[in-house]
């Protein structure tokens, strides 16, 4: 079997690339950044030390600023922001960090306040100042409402005293150290007038120049932590004096020159959700960042799967990975996921794009519940497939190794995604309402390769974790309410992977709805059953017991699963083409591309079959070894 070429030619590709990216807007959204990270100056480079590797990662960022077009734009247009996660996910997990905290947080934050557009951000928009994002104390992580950090109303000058009160009240892993150049940053903090707590706003605030960190702002390196480096810190102020328009006002809160606080919210918790409104876009790009992880690290080991080579059951055989059920079938099913992954994503920054004010509700509860099933997910799936690679997915130069760390930090930012969960499946338990029973019609003569038939199946079994939760909260323990929920939490939270996971199938549903060459619609469907049928795996026993399900389904699923799974692995190419991963990011990864770490390097034939060379390309380039 050939080595895989590395340019996309396949027309079934080409469709199906155009339903996994935004279809005739895949240019204004995608193009840009597709092209950025294949440029050489984002190609892997060995050796660095972790403060090497934070300072390259600021220098592509401002490589992605002269890409961006209007910096103001990007952050206003959540499809390109999001876009610009996906494809520097895979390359720099750094720098998808800092753009997350430049574009979204900072620069959408102020954008988002009154008279946004009239400041003067061409320090930001030019990257002569970094933007960053200061709201995580270190006592006070999902808890944000018991932060202690002050900025008090000074009536002599108008302006306000920013305050650091305790040693837990610092500033927790922004990224504010010098690396980068000058920066400033919208900090939380609580708005006092008079000794009275107003609640939590947000202050724009200057926190380094060339010549160093301003007077009374504090600033110490964390230790390294895992994944990609990122200058992460701890931050605190002494009475850092800010003028009157440091405070970033909006109608959630607007203080008049007499220290009166006008607010259209009737209480402080609501307020500071107003105020850091854009940690729900930040969900968002994270999700973005760990799917283009999550396709990348697909298509790696599915091109190391058809170029690696093992005996076969006859003498003097050779076949590849990929012709093992045991192989190709685990990457057939984690791309089953990434791709129901990817039409989630899509459907929700759709809508989020164009939800009115009486929805932000829902929509941030469902933007929470995406963004915690999606980063779980491309944490297995790259796991996973950093493992097919065997030794050879342990070298960064292959691309791999980093992937499930770095999405590791997309799990815990913008809220951990258990404690998100968490705080969905309260609001879900009596707050949503899923399928009703009887719904799902008589199950006799129905077969389990029918769609609509799975899909309902699904939706029953969130139904029936949904009812579970319902029972037990109204039985819990009266007047403990940590035990009432004790109780419930288990039953609501399976009630809300389920939603999550149905949520996926009919956005992949509706884009298989939408394809027009018959052979790239059998893959979606093809594809979109086998996403299914993996999901209701674990559900078989209840929905057997609720009549859902005869013993015949569930003694016939593991064939079933089988068939289908040998139907899809002649397209396992396809199906990854279709992820348009540029060819100038796959040649310079040596299993992407028919290679591997070690493989010819030095090798001259001579007495001892070594001798000192240079190692390749992607592999360590100009670093003399003993190969």
């Amino acid at each position: 079997m050939a080595v895989p070429a590395l340019t996309k030619t396949h027309p079934v590709a080409d469709e199906l690339a155009q339903l996994l990216f935004e279809g005739a807007d895949r240019e204004r959204v995608h193009g840009a950044w597709r092209r950025l990270v294949s440029g050489k100056e984002f190609a892997y480079r060995p050796g660095l030390p972790p403060e090497e590797r934070t300072a390259l990662s600021y220098e592509r960022l401002r490589l992605l600023n002269d890409a961006a077009g209007d910096p103001v734009e990007l952050a206003a247009d959540p499809y390109r922001l999001a876009g610009l996660h996906e494809w520097t996910g895979p390359v720099d997990g750094g720098l998808t960090t800092l753009a997350s905290i430049h574009y979204n947080l900072f620069l959408g934050s102020v954008l988002d306040h009154d008279g946004g557009r009239d400041r003067d951000l061409s320090a930001f928009t030019s990257l002569r100042r970094t933007g960053t994002f200061l709201c995580t104390e270190l006592e006070h992580g999902n808890d944000v409402a018991s932060m202690e950090t002050v900025a008090v109303f000074d009536r002599a000058t108008g302006g306000f005293h920013l305050t650091t009160p305790t040693p837990g009240a610092r500033k927790f892993m922004p990224n504010t150290s010098l690396t980068g150049g000058p920066k400033t940053a919208v900090v939380a903090a609580r708005l006092v007038v008079d000794g009275e707590d107003q609640g939590t706003f947000l202050f724009l605030t200057p926190l380094s120049d060339e010549s160093g960190h301003l007077p009374g702002v504090r600033v110490r390196p964390l230790p390294q932590r895992t994944g990609t480096p990122v200058d992460h810190c701890l931050t605190s102020f002494d009475r850092v004096w800010l003028p009157r328009e440091a405070l970033l006002e909006a109608e959630h809160g607007r203080l008049g020159a007499d220290g009166t606080l006008a607010s259209s919210l009737g209480n402080r918790r609501k307020r500071l959700l107003r105020s850091i409104n854009r940690v729900t876009m930040g969900k968002l790009c994270m999700s973005a960042g760990t799917l283009g992880m999550s396709r990348a690290a697909l298509t790696i080991a599915v091109r190391y799967a058809h170029s690696r080579f093992l005996a076969g059951p006859k003498a003097g055989d050779r076949i590849p990975l990929a012709a093992h059920r045991s192989h190709h079938g685990r990457l057939l099913h984690a791309l089953a996921t990434a791709y129901a992954m990817t039409f989630l994503h899509r459907s929700l920054v759709s809508r989020f794009a164009v939800h009115a004010e009486e929805d932000r509700a829902e929509m941030e509860r469902e933007v929470a519940v995406a963004k915690g099933w999606i980063t779980w997910q491309a944490r297995a799936i790259t796991t996973e497939c950093r493992e097919r690679c065997g030794a050879q997915g342990l070298f960064p130069a292959n691309g791999l190794a980093d992937l499930p760390l770095n999405i590791e930090g997309g799990i815990t930012a913008e809220g951990d995604n258990l404690v998100i969960w968490v705080k969905a499946a309260s609001e879900m338990v009596f707050g949503h309402q899923g399928v009703r029973a009887g719904e799902s019609g008589d199950p006799e003569g129905r077969e389990l390769t029918e769609l609509p038939f799975l899909r309902d199946l699904l939706a029953e079994a969130e139904r029936i974790w949904q009812d579970r939760a319902r029972t037990a909260l109204r039985e819990g323990p009266s007047g403990d309410p940590v035990g009432r929920w004790n109780a419930t939490s288990d039953a609501a939270l399976e009630m809300v992977s389920a939603h999550a996971r149905l949520q996926a199938a009919d956005a992949f549903l509706a884009a298989a709805a939408r394809a027009e060459d018959p052979r790239a619609g059998f893959l979606m469907r093809s594809l979109c059953r086998l996403f299914l049928l993996r999901q209701l795996g674990e559900h078989t026993g209840d929905l057997l017991a609720e009549g859902r399900l005869t013993p015949d389904h569930v003694r016939a699923l593991p064939k079933t699963v089988d068939t289908l799974v040998g139907e899809l692995a002649p397209h396992l190419m396809t199906l990854v083409d279709a992820f348009d991963l540029p060819a100038e990011v796959l040649s310079g990864i040596p299993i992407a591309s028919g290679g591997s770490v070690g493989a010819d390097e030095g090798w001259d034939e001579s007495e001892d079959g070594w001798e000192e060379a240079e190692v390749g390309a992607g592999v360590g380039a100009g670093v003399s070894v003993r190969v």
